[in-house]
């Protein structure tokens, strides 16, 4: 096989078919079956890309196997069958191949294809060979930073030769040539040529002295890249160059005398401010300000602090100021960065200012100089005792202003107050203990009020000591008991004592037989036991029996207070233990645990819960008789005939007839009430006071209380059969007591006849009873 010239520019002419197939020398046809296979090449084709001249014939190939138009040629592989398709074709019968489509060396620089020849019946006539095509680069790309704007930082005052940044560009052109060389530059940089760029590497460094942030903040850089060495294509970027501050500036006050003017007693307020002025940048450390008051306030009565978002100065007030002491102030006030200064910076001779304060006078406050005040009472002491004079004082010296005083909290009313002279006297005698005493001492509250528009007032504490008085004796505790009437054997009885006051007025107590009965000393003692307790023995063998013992009782006051009392002491028999024989004497007599105090309260209790279950029952009783009385009332019926007919025990709901009702609503007349055979033979039963039949089924509780009356006060009958009364139903009944019907001494006595009217079932009744 062997190509033909494509006569395409910058491509070398083909070489005959046997030279571009590579063919060796010595293959030839021979005469016979024999013959040589030779190899089949072709050297690349080399097309540049964005070729305007589609189609365009690249190279022709031919086989030399078969003879014209025998040989069908084919290729394969990317820009043919493979993606991008359709870049390539060859004509089949003559093997000329072509360009189809523009080139793009950017998307492919070169293309790989495999060539084949085969006869007409499909046969391969040569093994595939490869077909390369390169794709020759165009200057068609423009150079691309890798940003639109590069961002750096330099401080202020930099020196020459200081980098700030580096800048890239990328070109898309084959690297290999010129069309991707790249070469940087600065266009424009605005205040001066401060900055300068390497062109081959696209560093940016300073170029001379004299960077001021507070001239210039910000540089702006317009940057170009050009291809071909800079002689190509262009594009362009922006590089902005942020200088940082330093500490090159002193700050200064906007003038240099200020004047203010702020109230008397305002502490913490705020008198007015400094304002200062800084070149370095705002909410910096360069630029906070740092302020000193150097003189004019010995006793520290102004403070000054920095606002941190203007930087002004603020001057307060740091302990309350008085116009009559000093009406006027002149400081001296310095300012400074919180950053020191560069080296070399001097600073500057606007950084001192005066300030100049005036106090002006306002109306002040009464002021209780002590407060509180303690003072001390008696106990007891009467009404219009002077406690003391409790006044205040007005700070305003330079005004006529008159104070006057009031009561503003006296819990117990104790005390009176003079208004103008403040002069505090009892109004009452007060005693301890006493709610309104804590710890023995009594609060109230004192006003203070000056006669100014508008008034001010302050309020003075006074505590008062009430001071113990020993004015209460000792009292015996408890004041009788219980000894065994033998010494040695458990002949002794603990005493004690209480006192009201309060110590020291109170224990020790001192415990002693009265002077005034020296007999007692023979048979009785008494000892200490501790500060409030002592011991009574018997010295002698003594009878049982109560005995009273006059004891004189002292405390410990100042003077001591003392008091006889008389001590009730039971004597009784000794057992082997030491003992009381008789317990119930022990137990009754010897009071030892129970004062009559006690007692009292105890019976007292005891009644009251008396009275109470009295009251409750009562209640009870009343309502049970309020809701009987209700229910008889709903009946519109006679109780007897219900009571009667439900009470049936014969032929049942249908037997109405079993009684005769007429004769127990209308009772025939009788002479006298049946006798009762259960009486006494020797006494007769006394005729007891006649009791009307109730009215009304509302009476019947009524009527059986009379009649539980009669029957308690009938002596002559046992107590049993007063229960029989109670079997009454309803009123104005004809027939008597049942329990009448046979207390008469004999049958001929009773008249039972009445009872036939009652119906067939009282008939039965007369018959047993009846002649």
């Amino acid at each position: 096989m062997r190509t033909h010239d494509s006569f395409l520019p910058n491509i070398p002419p083909l070489q005959d078919a046997s030279a571009a197939l590579g063919s060796p020398p010595s293959w030839r046809h021979h005469e016979g079956s024999r013959r040589v296979k030779r190899a089949w090449v072709i050297p690349p084709i080399s097309i540049s890309e964005n070729h305007k001249r589609i189609p365009h014939l690249l190279v022709q190939i031919k086989s030399d196997k078969q003879q014209p138009g025998g040989v069908i040629y084919s290729i394969k592989g990317p820009g043919v069958d493979e993606e991008p398709l359709g870049i390539f074709s060859i004509d089949k019968f003559s093997g000329k191949v072509f360009l189809n489509a523009t080139l793009d060396r950017e998307q492919n620089d070169r293309f790989r294809l495999k060539a084949f020849a085969l006869d007409l019946g499909g046969t391969t006539l040569e093994d595939p060979t490869d077909l390369e095509i390169i794709v020759v680069d165009q200057n068609d790309n423009r150079p691309l930073f890798r940003h639109d704007v590069f961002t750096g930082r330099v401080v202020e005052g930099a020196a020459p030769g200081t980098c700030v940044l580096t800048v890239e560009a990328t070109d898309a052109d084959d690297p290999e040539t010129d069309n991707a060389a790249l070469r940087f530059s600065i266009l424009e940089q605005g205040h001066g040529d401060m900055f300068r760029i390497n062109a081959s590497t696209g560093e940016i460094c300073t170029a001379r002295d004299g960077l001021d942030r507070e001239a210039v903040a910000v540089y702006n850089l317009t940057l170009q890249a050009a291809d071909m060495s800079g002689d190509g294509l262009t594009t362009t970027a922006t590089a902005v160059i942020y200088l940082e501050d330093i500490n090159d500036n002193a700050p200064e006050f906007t003038k240099q005398e200020f004047s203010m003017e702020v109230e008397e007693q305002a502490a913490g307020a705020e008198v007015g401010r400094v304002l200062v002025h800084d070149k370095d940048l705002a909410g910096s450390p360069n630029w906070a300000a740092k302020f000193t008051i150097l003189e004019g306030d010995p006793e520290g009565a102004f403070a000054i602090r920095t606002d941190p978002h203007t930087n002004d100065g603020v001057l307060s007030v740091a302990k309350p100021l008085d116009h009559e002491v000093r009406d006027r102030f002149q400081l001296t006030v310095s300012v400074q960065n919180q950053q020191p200064l560069e080296a070399g910076v001097a600073s500057s001779p606007r950084a001192v200012a005066t300030v100049r304060v005036r106090v002006r006078d306002v109306n002040e406050a009464p002021v209780f100089r002590e407060n509180p005040r303690r003072v001390s009472v008696l106990e007891g002491a009467p009404p219009g005792t002077a406690v003391t004079t409790y006044t205040a004082s007005d700070p305003d010296t330079r005004r006529l202003q008159t104070l006057t005083y009031a009561l503003l909290y006296d819990p117990a009313g104790w005390l009176q107050l003079d208004p103008r002279s403040g002069t505090v006297r009892t109004q009452r005698e007060l005693r301890d203990p006493s709610a309104f005493l804590q710890g023995g001492w009594y609060i109230a509250l004192l006003l203070a009020r000056d006669d100014a528009d508008p008034p001010l007032s302050a309020t003075g504490t006074l505590s008062i000591e009430i001071v113990e008085v020993n004015d209460h004796a000792p009292q015996l505790q408890p004041p009788s008991g219980a000894v065994c009437g033998r010494p040695g054997r458990g002949g002794t009885l603990l005493l004690g004592a209480s006192d009201r006051d309060r110590p020291p007025h109170g224990a020790p107590f001192h415990f002693q037989l009265s002077p005034q009965h020296p007999q007692l000393a023979r048979n009785w003692s008494v000892t200490r036991f501790n500060v409030t307790h002592a011991v009574l023995a018997v010295l002698a063998e003594l009878p049982a029996g109560p005995y009273s013992l006059p004891l004189l009782l002292r405390d410990s006051g100042t003077p001591p207070r003392e008091q006889q009392q008389l001590l009730n002491v039971s004597v009784c028999p000794c057992g082997r233990d030491g003992l009381c024989e008789d317990g119930v004497l022990a137990a009754t007599s010897a009071g030892v645990g129970v004062a009559l105090e006690a007692l009292v309260v105890i019976v007292g209790s005891a009644v009251l819960l008396l009275m109470l279950a009295l009251l409750g029952a009562a209640q009870v009783r009343s309502r049970r008789r309020a809701q009987r009385r209700g229910l008889l009332q709903r009946w519109g019926d006679d109780v007897r005939d219900n009571v009667l007919n439900y009470d049936e025990q014969g032929g049942g709901e249908e037997d109405q007839d079993a009684y005769d009702l007429t004769q127990l609503r209308h009772p025939p007349p009788h002479g006298r009430p049946p006798l009762r055979r259960d009486a006494p033979l020797r006494s007769a039963t006394p005729p007891g006071p006649s009791r009307r039949p109730p009215r009304g089924p509302s009476d019947i509780e009524d009527f059986i209380n009379e009649g539980l009356e009669a029957a308690d006060s009938d002596p002559s009958v046992p107590p049993y059969d007063t229960a029989l009364i109670y079997d009454y139903e309803g009123s104005g009944s004809a027939g008597s007591a049942l329990s009448s019907i046979v207390s008469s001494l004999t049958d001929g006595d009773q008249d039972y006849d009445y009872l036939r009217e009652w119906g067939p079932r009282f008939r039965r009744l007369a018959d047993l009873y009846g002649p």
